[in-house]
């Protein structure tokens, strides 16, 4: 069994800063692959990037290549995303979601486990 929990959402003002972060309780995750994704007011869930636990390899979604960054604390099960320069269209409940198989990628209906989400409002 494998748990999410997120944290590190609030309300930012434009141009901001935020690191968000996913803690990951559970085994059987050496190839794991952990995945963060967003869910905006009136939208369906999108993908935003993921990590393979094996290699460290990451992956974006074209829209998040700039301002997202994914890492990963490699002597711990936590997960980070930060984003930069924030934007009104940024807010949304953010989700980290894990997927025990070793194919790095951003396909939600794969991932397994899910999180309950953080949100992120981001206003002036």
């Amino acid at each position: 069994q494998v748990q999410l929990v997120e944290s590190g959402g609030g309300t930012v003002q434009p141009e901001g800063t935020l690191r968000l972060t996913c803690t990951i309780f559970g085994t059987e995750l050496d190839r794991a692959c952990v995945g963060w994704f967003r869910q905006a007011p009136g939208k369906e869930r999108e993908g935003i990037a993921a990590i393979s636990f094996r290699d460290d390899n990451t992956i974006y979604e074209d829209y998040a290549k700039g301002r997202f960054t994914i890492s990963r604390d490699s002597t711990t099960n936590i997960v980070h995303l930060q984003i930069d320069r924030l934007k009104p269209d940024d807010t949304a409940v953010y989700y980290c979601a894990a997927d025990r198989s070793s194919y790095l990628h951003t396909v939600e209906i794969w991932y397994e486990c899910w999180g309950q989400g953080t949100q992120v409002t981001v206003s002036s």
